[in-house]
């Protein structure tokens, strides 16, 4: 079985301070000396005891003089590669150009150094008929090999790692996504997300219940400063998003509701849920895995308990896409049933 987290390959260097070197700290001047290092990289290394100066130990605040001979053992993930595998596809509609798939919650789309295997894009390579491995050179490896929401976004830009990959869903979202079978193709479809001619319409639960059954959210998203997995609104620095929500259906502590995105933002429409007080039910990452209405008496907080219990995951769901076939002109429009885990708490809700 393929591991998403295989072990580290070991690279020993050995470096001699230059004559001319003014004494430094050990982590600062290793910072200097290798390509894509950052001083987080080199002060583990230091502090699990991988580097030495003239042969001692050195520790985080050991200064290099001149002529001191340092050891270093680093750790580095081993290269990434694109593996087809026979994963089944969820395939809505398939052309000479094109294919609509319909992703799962819990399928990441493209890999990353913390998901090499088991996304979308694994399955989509072994679909289209490619069965061997494709090397893939990246100019730098994760800050942490582990945090694959800081991974993605760079990731994502290498257009070899994410082969006719449009557009992104969250691992935890489910619905509809777009994949070109060219390059010529990818960049047409490109176009239009870029320009927002693309339609799209998420349905989410979320707690509580909106002041105004119909509106628009106009605010800026950037990257956390208390914790960089995490977007948030902000004040300055961020970028333009704007999220239309329709309340479909309300419920005792939760609402059923139809967002309609004219930007893309990373996990925009959880931010803005967020934003607004109401986040989207079950969304660990931006507190909607806490029961926040609904706890005003013992029977509602045991509804409200249980309701999380049903929500094992973000209760989103990509459930239409339209844009223009960008070889026929054709207006293409896709509307996809809710999964079953939504549909679940959706019925518990009205019972």
């Amino acid at each position: 079985m393929l591991d998403n987290h295989p072990e580290y390959i070991e690279q020993n260097f050995e470096l001699t301070v230059a004559k001319g070197q003014n004494p430094e700290r050990v982590d600062v001047y290793l910072t200097h000396c290798f390509q894509n290092a950052t001083r987080t990289k080199v002060q583990r290394s230091i502090s699990e005891g991988r580097v030495l100066i003239n042969g001692k130990i050195a520790k985080q605040n050991s200064k290099v003089f001149p002529n001191d001979i340092i050891q270093c053992r680093i750790l580095k993930p081993p290269p990434m590669e694109l593996v087809p595998q026979d994963i089944q596809l969820d395939v809505v509609y398939e052309d000479d150009y094109l294919i609509v798939v319909n992703k799962p919650a819990g399928m990441v789309v493209h890999p990353a150094f913390g998901n090499r295997y088991g996304t979308l894009v694994n399955a989509v390579l072994y679909y289209l008929g490619k069965r061997e491995p494709i090397p893939i050179e990246l100019d730098e490896e994760p800050d942490d090999s582990d945090d694959e929401e800081i991974d993605e976004c760079k990731i994502f830009e290498s257009p070899e790692i994410r082969p006719g990959i449009i557009h992104r869903i969250d691992k935890n979202t489910s619905g509809l996504l777009v994949v070109s079978k060219n390059s010529s193709v990818d960049t047409l479809l490109s176009q239009q997300f870029h320009n927002h001619t693309v339609s799209r319409e998420y349905w989410g639960i979320v707690w509580g219940k909106f002041a105004e059954p119909i509106g628009t959210i106009d605010a800026p998203i950037g990257r956390s400063n208390q914790n960089r997995k995490k977007y948030t609104v902000v004040k300055r620095g961020g970028k333009s998003a704007i999220t239309d929500y329709e309340v479909l259906e309300e419920f005792e502590f939760t609402s059923l509701v139809k967002f309609r995105l004219h930007t893309g933002r990373t996990h925009q429409i959880r931010v803005h849920s967020a934003f607004m007080k109401h986040p989207i039910l079950g969304d660990e990452t931006y507190g909607g895995d806490k029961i926040l209405y609904g706890g005003q008496s013992n029977y509602m907080r045991s509804k409200a308990q249980k309701c999380l219990q049903l929500a094992a995951r973000q209760m989103l769901h990509a459930k239409t896409l339209g844009f223009i076939h960008p070889m026929t002109k054709e207006d293409l429009f896709f509307d996809s049933e809710l999964p079953d885990d939504f549909k679940n708490v959706l019925e518990f809700l009205k019972n």
